[in-house]
């Protein structure tokens, strides 16, 4: 994630910062870490680590990291 902490777009609440998933990106056929963004346990969002720029998206597996 990059610096500024980013707000959920559902609650406009702060994301905190919740670890890494090793994730098999398709596009490249890479293993890349997915940096993983909470919201007290209600919305979960994800990123590849090594494109910080980028937009978060949200997790379809959000029960897994509750």
């Amino acid at each position: 994630m990059t610096n500024s902490i980013p707000n959920c777009s559902e609650c406009s609440q702060a994301i905190q910062f919740g670890g890494f998933v090793l994730s098999r990106r398709a596009e490249d056929d890479q293993r890349v870490c997915r940096s993983l963004g909470k919201r007290a346990g209600r919305h979960v969002w994800w990123h590849w680590a090594d494109r910080p720029d980028e937009a978060l998206e949200v997790c379809p597996t959000p029960q897994l990291f509750r």
